[in-house]
């Protein structure tokens, strides 16, 4: 489970590995395992530095979950419908969708 996962090592695996490639994807998914290890915020800081992502839809996918976490709905449903007009997988468009709803409920 999440909760059994070893967040600070994945940090710094992650850490080796953007140190090696530089890429904007390994730097995004260093930014998830950070707000696994430290908390959203944490993480949500780390993506808002992000450069080069606009296009991905899972870049929007990532704030709009970090958003939820921290109680910032109307920014998670800015992120996901972003998301959703990147998107181009059928079963990543439900999933989104279904993730809208809920920032839109809160």
């Amino acid at each position: 489970t999440a909760d059994d996962t070893d967040w600070p090592t994945i940090v710094a695996l992650y850490g080796q590995l953007d140190a090696m490639s530089g890429s904007p994807v390994v730097k995004l998914n260093h930014a998830v395992a950070v707000s696994m290890a430290d908390g959203p915020l944490q993480g949500l800081r780390l993506v808002n530095q992000l450069e080069g992502l606009a296009d991905y839809h899972l870049y929007w996918a990532t704030k709009g979950e970090l958003n939820i976490r921290i109680g910032e709905h109307n920014e998670a449903v800015a992120a996901f419908e972003q998301a959703l007009d990147l998107v181009t997988s059928a079963a990543e468009r439900e999933h989104l969708t279904r993730r809208l709803a809920v920032a839109r409920a809160a």
